[in-house]
Formats: structure tokens, C-alpha cells, sequence
């Protein structure tokens, strides 16, 4: 790759980035517990109601997943928190003391809340390595990451998420000759080396084999705690392999929250989303 298109593909990164990805996380007050509110949040888009005075709560560490149908605002959920979109009414709190509503989204990136989508991003010409140098936090001017070198602290911190990730043995593989699975859990790392407080994670297993959703549960698992984690997923197994506290959709509302086994031996549930 010539130097050129290495300054290329840098400047691009740092405009993914900038939207994308937090910044080191400000100092949040989470007496409470509670490191996400969604309070009263209602939108509509051209007369459809896609979310619908929606309470949710999340906790510092925890791990949470969201489940619901098709159109039942799983997604303009997550664009609201991000900044994505704005609602029509309701309040979004992170940390109990910023008000998402107010910020843009990088601010709302620099905060501490990372999004990953359901198509991995990542920069398929560079390494493993590399992708997880450019997603670090701090300094990202271009002719910094090139000429400055990394410090021993940084490539420690490349190392550890590299193995969390489980692509230690692929540090110098192309990102673009990774397996499906693979990409997922690189951009899962990226994030990581942003130090977000909450993982807003959509539809991780979508295309996995079994071996890899596996894998997926076990990186997912070993995430909370350190961070707040919140799974968008379709796929009942998955959930089940995962699930801490469940949260159900339904045409924009909660429909109820508890564990799996709650879950699933709900009358109203079953109704809606089981189709029983």
C-alpha cells in the first residue's frame, strides 16, 4: 500500500471515528445503579409511531438483552441514544447527568457510549494490529499515528484486547482475510480500545457458524462488569446462551422484562413475538 493511501484510508478512519467511536469516557455519576435512562421516549416517522413512551433503565455493568419483532423499534432505540435520531418527546440520561438529547453524536461518542452494527466495519487492507492501533483513544492525527510510535502502555493495552477478542494468533493478518466471525469480534476490540462505559452491540451472530456464536457468548459474558452491555439479537439460542435480564419490544414499548425462562412462559409474549 502506498503512503498515500495509507494517509487516505487514515483521514477516513478519523471521520468513522469521530461518529463512531467513543473517546475516553468522562467521569459518570452512577449512584443510583443506573448508567442509562430512557424515560417517556416517544417518536414517529411520517405518522407511524416507531417508539412509543418507552421506559428503559440500564444498569452500570450490566449485560442486557433486547428482543422484539420486526418494527417493534429495536433499532430507532439505539439511534436515539446515539444521537441518530431525535424524539419527540422524552428524556435520555447517561450517567444521570448528560442529556443525550442535547448532544450531538460525537459528543454523544466522547461521552463513552459505543455502537457497533450489524455489518462489521472494519479497515480490510490494514492488520489486525493495525485496526486496533487507529481505534485507540487519544491523539488520532495522522501524522502522529505514523511517526510518533506507540508506547509500551499502548501496545500492552493492543495486546490485552487483541487476546480478549481471541485474534492473537492474527495480530498481522489482514482484517479483510478474517472469517465473518472474526470481523465481529475485531470491531468488538476497536471499540474496546475507545474504553466506552456502554456497548451497544446489534445483532452480533447474524451469519456465524455455531463455533463462533460460541465464542461470541464468551466475549459478550466476559465484557460486563468492566462495561455496561446492551445485545440486540434475533436469535433465541444466542440470547438464551447469554441472558442476564431480558428486555421485550413491542410496537415501541416494553412489553416486559425478566429472565428468560420469564420470558418465554409469558402469555403476552408468546402472543406477540413467539406467535403462539
Amino acid at each position: 500500500m502506498s503512503f498515500g493511501s495509507v494517509l487516505e484510508d487514515l483521514r477516513h478512519r478519523d471521520k468513522v471515528f469521530d461518529f463512531m467511536m467513543p473517546q475516553a469516557s468522562a467521569q459518570l455519576d452512577v449512584s443510583k445503579g443506573y448508567i442509562l435512562y430512557l424515560e417517556d421516549i416517544s417518536v414517529s416517522f411520517d405518522g407511524f409511531k416507531a417508539i412509543n413512551d418507552l421506559n428503559l433503565y440500564i444498569k452500570e455493568g450490566e449485560l442486557r438483552c433486547i428482543i422484539g419483532p420486526n418494527g417493534a423499534g429495536k433499532t430507532t432505540m439505539m439511534d436515539i441514544i446515539t444521537g441518530k435520531t431525535t424524539p419527540d418527546k422524552g428524556s435520555a440520561w447517561f450517567g444521570q447527568r448528560l442529556n443525550l438529547l442535547n448532544m450531538s453524536e460525537p459528543q454523544i461518542a466522547e461521552a463513552g457510549i459505543g455502537r457497533k452494527f450489524q455489518k462489521p466495519t472494519v479497515f480490510e487492507e490494514h492488520t489486525v494490529f493495525d485496526n486496533l492501533e487507529l481505534a485507540m483513544a487519544g491523539d488520532k492525527q495522522v501524522l502522529s499515528l505514523l511517526f510518533a510510535g506507540l508506547s509500551g502502555e499502548q501496545k500492552d493495552r493492543i495486546d490485552e484486547v487483541m487476546t480478549l477478542i481471541g485474534l492473537q494468533d492474527c495480530r498481522y493478518e489482514r482484517a479483510g482475510s478474517l472469517s465473518h466471525g472474526q470481523k465481529q469480534w475485531l470491531e468488538i476490540g476497536m471499540l474496546l480500545m475507545q474504553n466506552p462505559k456502554l456497548l451497544l452491540v446489534d445483532e452480533p451472530v447474524a451469519g456465524m457458524t455455531h463455533q463462533e456464536m460460541d465464542r461470541t457468548a464468551e466475549l459478550l459474558n466476559s465484557l460486563a462488569g468492566r462495561h455496561s452491555v446492551v445485545v440486540v439479537e434475533h436469535d433465541m439460542d444466542f440470547v438464551r446462551s447469554i441472558a442476564r435480564t431480558v428486555t421485550v419490544l413491542h410496537q415501541g414499548s416494553v412489553l416486559m422484562e425478566g429472565t428468560m425462562d420469564q420470558i418465554q412462559n409469558d402469555a403476552k409474549v408468546k402472543e406477540v413475538y413467539l406467535g403462539e
